[in-house]
């Protein structure tokens, strides 16, 4: 009897052991696990997602055509958002939602009914809430004034649910502190404040027409516009109160991008220069810390972000052939060139 519970018991020990030192591995899950996702939205044609290793050495240029063979992706790759070890690829142009596993890439699904021009989403206690640009037009972007809408898709069944009507156009969506923030693009002035417990547009908030990226930190959401004609701007919106106050930048930054926030730093971006600001501010800085050499059609860089001590920047190119994404250090070496698919437009990490 005493050697049988002996046996158990190291038994039991070793089970422990044997399975904490299973959890604790760092192994990859799959073949895109520790590196960055490169969404390229696609010019005519059909999008597609790049990957590169967090140590710049893997690379793959369609990672979703290699996995999933023929399967049709999508016309303009818009996002991704991420739930768990699923990432959900927008495909604007196809009205179409793809359902992959962020780790091998393998296809699971597709949400391809209750979508129209869909563009941003976000998720929320199973739940996703993905901006619709409705009647939106590729051709002439500043159309649909006020027919935008959020899905709620079911993430358990991969169907849209219900509709949250905004009697509005809707962009980019954040969520923080139980509420999604959405900023409308174009002349447009409001940030939208939508409450998904019950479905509801609570309020808006002026804060100047041409909103585009945002990031939340701390309780401050931190949204960058660029009107035409007028100076760029930081407005920094208090989420407990919905107060406001703004850094205007100077002239020389008129057309001011790509906003992410890093390690206490503003970082945004103005043609093909990126600038950094410390978060508290009052100025913005008019001194480069990376400029690169543009062949896009916009002359400016399409896709952006900062992270892991490292600035991503994508040129959109010509929308009818392959570009570019590069890689610097945080003070502005270059550390990697890459060729990826047509209009690269983001960057997503995938740890």
């Amino acid at each position: 009897m005493k050697f049988s519970k002996l046996f158990l018991v190291a038994l039991s020990i070793s089970f422990f052991v044997s399975c904490s030192n299973d959890d604790d591995s760092n192994e990859p899950i799959g073949a895109y696990t520790h590196g960055v996702l490169i969404l390229n939205e696609g010019g005519s044609g059909q999008g597609s997602v790049s990957y590169i290793g967090n140590d710049l050495s893997s690379f793959t240029q369609d990672v979703y055509g290699t996995v999933n063979g023929s399967d049709v992706f999508g016309k303009y790759a818009q996002s991704i958002f991420f739930d768990g070890d699923n990432a959900y690829i927008i495909a604007g142009g196809s009205n179409t939602i793809n359902v992959v596993n962020r780790y091998t890439f393998k296809l699971i699904a597709k949400i391809d009914s209750g979508l129209k021009n869909p563009r941003y989403g976000v998720v929320k206690e199973g739940k996703a809430y993905v901006t619709n640009g409705n009647t939106y037009s590729y051709a002439n972007p500043a159309s649909g004034d006020t027919d935008d809408y959020i899905a709620v898709i079911n993430l358990a069944t991969n169907t849209v649910d219900s509709k949250i009507e905004l009697n509005a156009t809707a962009n980019r969506i954040v969520l923080e502190n139980g509420k999604l923030y959405i900023t409308e693009p174009y002349s447009n002035d409001k940030l939208l404040v939508v409450n998904p417990s019950t479905n509801t547009l609570e309020t808006s908030v002026n804060i100047g027409s041409s909103a585009d990226t945002m990031e939340a930190k701390d309780g401050v959401l931190y949204v960058l516009r660029s009107p035409y004609g007028g100076r760029s701007e930081i407005v920094k919106v208090k989420l407990s109160d919905k107060t406001i106050s703004k850094v205007t930048f100077p002239e020389a930054l008129d057309g001011a991008s790509n906003l992410d926030i890093y390690e206490n730093r503003i970082f945004y971006t103005v043609e093909t220069a990126v600038y950094a600001m410390n978060i508290i501010a009052n100025e913005a800085s008019v001194t480069s810390i990376v400029n690169y050499s543009s062949t896009s059609a916009y002359g400016k860089m399409y896709g952006f972000a900062v992270n892991d001590n490292r600035i991503f920047i994508a040129d959109g190119g010509d929308f009818t052939a392959n570009s570019k994404a590069y890689i610097y250090s945080i003070t502005g070496t270059l550390q990697k060139e890459l060729t990826v698919g047509v209009g690269p437009n983001g960057f997503y990490f995938n740890n």
